[in-house]
């Protein structure tokens, strides 16, 4: 069974874990546990009705914690796996995994929502958003990729396949600033096989003027309006 405490332990098994590490998860715990209890007041029961007994009364639950409760929502979004799984990784059935799934993961969301870290998903909106943020100033534009299951349709089976993965993909395009890492732009989903800068084109992201935009060779010919852009160019050895 998956316990914060021990966990927490061993930093690299805790990082490919929760894509966090130690630190950064007791950075969160606090922005987690408060958006928990306005959720879900310990003077009330989940269904909203004043509590008759204490608070931690009765049976102990496995995620009685908001450690374990913040570490079970990090598991299952950096893994994804079955709920039978999550069941055994954390000491419980998999309707009771089925129903924490559901209770934190819109926590979690509203967590980072709170802190100011979700990446921005409208591109008309994007510019508003960054405009004041200093570490936006220098930014990175690049394609990213996750495996996926193979389509049953072979018209799919070819629209998501990716030469450069030789695997079955979904295609994003996120925008991060090189200061903090903070991931400051999320496109929609696209099949593996879209192109990185026709991904950008369709997206018709509204920049801050005041950023500087580093893309790699995926986004030959992107120039959108900015401060500047910068792009690797290919050596000679490469070219020949």
């Amino acid at each position: 069974m998956l316990e914060y405490e021990n966990l927490k332990r061993q930093p690299r098994k805790f990082l490919a874990q929760t894509s966090l590490t130690v630190a950064e998860f007791e950075d969160l715990l606090p922005a987690f546990e408060k958006a928990y209890l306005k959720k879900f007041p310990v003077k009330k029961t989940k269904t909203g009705k004043a509590r008759k007994r204490k608070a931690g009364a009765g049976r102990k639950s496995s995620l009685d914690r908001i450690e374990q409760k913040l570490l079970f929502a990090l598991v299952y979004q950096k893994s994804y796996p079955l709920q039978a799984i999550m069941g055994e990784l954390f000491g419980m059935g998999q309707s009771q995994a089925n129903e924490w799934i559901h209770e934190l993961l819109p926590i979690l969301k509203q967590t980072l929502d709170d802190m100011g870290v979700m990446p921005e998903r409208n591109p008309k909106k994007f510019k508003a958003k960054e405009k004041n943020r200093k570490d936006a100033m220098d930014s990175i534009i690049d394609g990213t990729e996750r495996c996926r299951q193979r389509p049953k349709q072979s018209e799919k089976q070819a629209l998501h396949y990716s030469g450069k993965k030789k695997a079955h993909t979904d295609k994003n395009v996120i925008i991060a600033t090189v200061k903090k890492k903070r991931i400051s732009y999320l496109s929609k989903t696209y099949p593996g096989k879209t192109h990185d800068k026709k991904v950008a084109d369709n997206e018709k992201i509204s920049y801050p003027t005041h950023i500087a935009l580093h893309k790699d060779t995926g986004f030959q010919g992107y120039e959108p309006k900015v401060r500047t852009t910068y792009q690797p160019k290919k050596s000679l050895a490469s070219r020949s």
